[in-house]
C-alpha cells in the first residue's frame, strides 16, 4: 500500500513537473509578459478616460478619410478597376480590420530601430522576459482600437450591401479571412522590426509594407499591374490577407488565374509567414551589438 501511495505521488509529481515545465516554455513565458505589459497601459490610459475617447475617436476619423477618398472617387466613377463600391468597401473594410488588429498587437514594434540607437534596447535585454514580447507591448495605444471600429463598420456595410451568394463556407471565410490576415500583418511587423537590427534607421522601410501594404490591399488588384500582384503574392504574401479569399467569397476571377483553392490557404500562409520573421527576429538579436560594445 506505501509502495502504491509512493507510485501515485510520484505520478502527480511528474504531472506537475511537466505542466510548470510547459508554462516555463518561451512561447508561453512571452505571452505572460506580454499581457502583463499591455495590461499596465491599459490601467494607465484608463486613468484619463476622457484623454482615450478624443484619441480613440482621433484614430477612428483619421483613418475614415481614407474611404472617403474612395467615395469621392465613386461619386465621378461607377466602378473602379470593375469592382462596385459595395466590393471595394468589402476589400477595404477587411484590410482596415485586419490591420487594425495587427497594428493594435504589434504596432509598437516599428520603434525598434530608436531603441537601437539611442542604447535603451539594452534595458529590455536584462529583464527577465522575452524582448519581443516587451517591445510589442511597449506603449500599448487602446487607441488604435478607433481603426479597428472603422474597418469592422465599413466591412458591415460592405457585408449588407454587396451582392453575395451566400453559403456556409463563405461565412466562415469572413472571421477566418480577418483573423489570418491580422496575424500575416503581424508577421509583418516582426520581419521589420528585425530588418531594423541591420538597418537601425529603417522605420519608413517596415511602414512601406504595414501602411502601405493595408493602403494597398483597400483597392482592388485589377487596378494595379500584375507584377505588382504578383508580388505581393508569392514574396510578401499580403494578398492572402484579404484579396484573394474576398475574391472567392464574390465569385471574382483572380487575375493571376490562381486556382480557388488558394483562397483557403490564408491560415497556412499566416503560420509559415509568422515561423520565417521568427527565425529573421532571432537571427537580428543575435547579431545585435549594444551602442556600449
Amino acid at each position: 500500500m506505501a509502495d502504491d501511495v509512493h507510485t501515485a505521488g510520484d505520478a502527480t509529481s511528474d504531472a506537475t513537473s511537466v505542466e510548470e515545465e510547459r508554462w516555463r516554455s518561451p512561447l508561453w513565458e512571452g505571452l505572460r509578459a506580454y499581457g502583463l505589459i499591455v495590461a499596465m497601459w491599459m490601467r494607465s490610459t484608463m486613468t484619463y478616460r476622457a484623454s482615450f475617447a478624443m484619441t480613440a475617436f482621433g484614430n477612428f476619423a483619421v483613418t475614415a478619410f481614407d474611404f472617403i477618398a474612395i467615395l469621392m472617387m465613386f461619386s465621378h466613377v461607377d466602378r473602379l478597376g470593375g469592382y462596385s463600391l459595395p466590393e471595394v468597401a468589402f476589400l477595404y473594410g477587411a484590410a482596415g480590420a485586419s490591420f487594425g488588429l495587427a497594428d493594435l498587437a504589434m504596432g509598437s514594434t516599428d520603434r525598434l530601430g530608436r531603441r537601437i540607437r539611442d542604447g535603451t534596447l539594452d534595458t529590455l535585454l536584462v529583464r527577465p522576459a522575452p524582448v519581443l514580447a516587451q517591445v510589442a507591448a511597449d506603449r500599448f495605444a487602446l487607441r488604435r482600437l478607433g481603426r479597428i471600429t472603422q474597418g469592422l463598420l465599413v466591412l458591415g456595410y460592405a457585408l449588407a450591401t454587396v451582392d453575395i451568394a451566400w453559403t456556409p463556407v463563405k461565412v466562415a471565410m469572413i472571421p477566418m479571412m480577418i483573423l489570418s490576415g491580422a496575424v500575416i500583418f503581424s508577421a509583418v511587423f516582426v520581419a521589420g522590426a528585425a530588418f531594423q537590427f541591420w538597418a537601425q534607421d529603417a522605420a519608413e522601410v517596415q511602414n512601406s509594407f504595414t501602411y502601405g501594404g493595408t493602403t494597398l490591399l483597400q483597392y482592388p488588384p485589377t487596378v494595379f499591374a500584375k507584377d505588382l500582384v504578383r508580388g505581393v503574392t508569392f514574396v510578401v504574401p499580403l494578398a492572402f490577407v484579404n484579396w484573394l479569399p474576398a475574391l472567392y467569397v464574390m465569385d471574382r476571377d483572380d487575375p493571376l488565374g490562381l486556382p480557388d483553392w488558394v483562397a483557403f490557404l490564408p491560415p497556412l500562409v499566416a503560420v509559415g509567414f509568422c515561423a520565417a520573421a521568427g527565425l529573421a527576429w532571432r537571427a537580428g538579436l543575435r547579431g545585435y551589438r549594444s551602442t556600449g560594445s
